[in-house]
């Protein structure tokens, strides 16, 4: 352990402890107060991504840490840099992922004396991070174990308690490597064992044991004694958890309601699964005959605002939600039983008490109006050569190579993609931002995303949000593969068209719509990614397959226009009606 002076020491002993514990991803905005950690990363060569725009970085960051599940560092300097974290800060504590972060700071001396670029940066995330450590100027007369088991336990706050952790460190000059070397030796005589080691200096045990046998048991009771029940699923851990779903489903003779976001709305066919619940939910004649009683919810929150107001006036007697946090999860405040625990270990638990049945009613009500929806839908594209918004969803779920990602844009694509996608496509990996369910950091994050599964990916997106995180393209030269982004652009918010304030005519153009002219040509070339811009279906099928063997990443944009996307949705949402009634 040999370091040129104090900074460089605590810094190498940070991105040490951090790499031990299995940290392998570092993301940095470049700067000049965060040098005492950065200079270790790169000595270490140390897997890292740099990108100018901290905000973009962040949301980078969380899109490989949801690809991978595990924790990464996002490293910024002083001052306002750190305040560009913000928001996927934000995201990243709502989507429940151990996002680390470090910002560098000033030392005490300089705070609250009008010194350039210092801020107040302690507590800067508010309660927005599970725990933060304001750590002092680097000093000798510290400890190094202390710096050791700080890292540790932000490490392992961040893992218990799937959130954000902070660590603010302060570091006055020199901020480089200095000529002279300080004697360091006798400072680090106390870590002789951990340096001669490749362990970290603190290990967690972050197992538990399992449940005694009457809790599951309890469990599996009640959920016997639904008779009219149905599984809801939101987002979930991996494509095994999805599979025990469709065994419990199965099981109990129950319809299953899953958010695309689940990984269980794309590439797969089992009787159980109800594709199309948002349309079938919207005929109060079907709705009407769903006398659910009982409601299992598992995973995470639920795209579809019908579902909730469908669920809220029914209220029924139970409803057993399971998820792996403490955090309530409860919008409409109906949760009778709520079992902290991931959902596969909680379905292997309790699935051996359940008494099989046969499909409920409710089970061979939806499959059939389940069915018709698809024809209907299906019936109204195939013909149709326009590329309409409810199209271009359903060509791109019929499209992509099984196994590659989707990510999800948060407003009209991911409601879309729910509401028209095949089910007969691929089956692939899907992610969104649905914590705070923004428009902010969405290329960044499907960029994060693609770089951690290491797969091809396909990004839809508005344009709005696309023009929000312009930056983000620069990210995409160095990604090791290529993201397809699917633009959809009618020059303006079109969900606002589909909300009452559409009626204020005064304003509503102006204010909500946000109408521009801009397309995105010209900044694909800046950033030299491929460009397409389809005007049929057929064209774009060639476009998308094109793009797909690129090894390079491409944009395709969509023109659409708002008024007739909002035309077409209601049309289908009519035919739909048609044919379940």
């Amino acid at each position: 352990m040999n370091f040129a002076n104090i900074n460089h020491c605590w810094g190498s002993l940070i991105i040490e402890e951090l790499s031990r514990l299995g940290v392998d991803y570092f993301c940095v905005a470049p700067g000049s107060r965060s040098s005492p950690l950065v200079i270790p990363l790169a000595q270490k060569g140390l897997k890292s991504f740099v990108h100018f725009d901290e905000r973009g970085l962040a949301f980078h960051a969380m899109g490989y840490i949801a690809a991978t599940r595990k924790p990464a560092v996002i490293i910024s300097t002083s001052g306002t840099a750190g305040a560009n974290f913000y928001p996927a800060i934000i995201e990243a504590s709502k989507k429940k992922l151990p996002l680390i972060v470090i910002t560098a700071d000033r030392p005490p001396e300089l705070r609250q004396t009008g010194a350039v670029q210092t801020i107040d940066q302690v507590g800067l995330y508010g309660k927005y991070v599970c725990w933060a450590m304001d750590m002092p100027c680097p000093d000798t007369k510290i400890s190094p174990e202390f710096v050791l088991t700080t890292v540790a336990q932000a490490w392992y706050q961040a893992l218990r308690h799937h959130r954000p952790v902070h660590i603010n460190c302060m570091f006055r000059q020199p901020l480089a490597l200095t000529a002279g070397r300080e004697n360091l030796k006798t400072y680090l005589k106390s870590l002789d064992r951990w340096a001669a080691s490749q362990k970290p200096y603190t290990e967690y045990a972050t197992g538990f044991g399992p449940a005694p046998l009457a809790v599951p048991k309890k469990i599996a009771a009640r959920l016997q004694a639904i008779k009219n029940g149905v599984i809801v699923v939101g987002r979930l851990a991996s494509a095994e958890e999805g599979g025990l779903v469709v065994a419990l489903a199965e099981k109990l003779g129950w319809p299953v309601f899953a958010d695309v976001s689940s990984g269980l709305r794309l590439g797969h066919a089992r009787g159980c699964l109800i594709h199309y619940f948002d349309h079938l939910l919207s005929s109060d004649q079907l709705a009407g005959k769903l006398n659910f009683d009982g409601v299992l919810h598992l995973g995470g929150r639920m795209t579809s605002v019908r579902y909730y107001d469908f669920i809220q006036k029914r209220r029924p007697a139970e409803y057993i939600m399971v998820i792996n946090h403490a955090l309530r999860n409860d919008p409409n405040h109906q949760v009778t039983l709520r079992v902290e625990s991931g959902v596969g270990h909680f379905i292997q638990t309790v699935i051996r008490f359940i008494k099989a049945r046969k499909g409920s009613r409710a089970l061979k009500i939806l499959s059939k109006a389940d069915e018709a929806a698809d024809r209907s839908i299906e019936k109204s594209f195939v013909h149709d050569e326009a590329l309409s918004e409810p199209r271009v969803a359903r060509l791109v779920s019929q499209l992509v190579p099984a196994g590659q990602g989707l990510f999800l844009s948060n407003s009209m694509p991911i409601r879309d993609m729910a509401n028209f996608a095949d089910f007969k496509g691929n089956p692939v990996l899907v992610n969104a931002n649905r914590g705070a369910s923004g428009i902010d950091g969405i290329i960044a994050s499907a960029a994060g995303y693609a770089r951690g599964s290491g797969r091809p990916a396909t990004l839809m997106i508005g344009d709005l949000a696309a023009l929000h995180d312009l930056n983000s393209l620069g990210m995409l030269g160095a990604l090791c593969v290529p993201l397809v982004i699917v633009v959809l652009n009618n020059a303006g918010g079109a969900i606002f068209s589909f909300l009452p304030i559409a009626g204020f005519k005064e304003g509503f153009e102006k204010f909500w719509a946000a109408p521009h002219s801009y397309t995105l040509e010209a900044a694909a070339q800046m950033f030299g990614l491929g460009y397409r811009r389809p005007m049929g279906a057929g064209q774009f099928k060639k476009d998308y397959a094109r793009a797909l063997g690129s090894r390079i990443s491409t944009v395709i944009e969509v023109m659409t226009n708002r008024e007739e996307n909002l035309r077409i949705h209601k049309q289908l949402q009519e035919t739909i009606h048609k044919v379940i009634s």
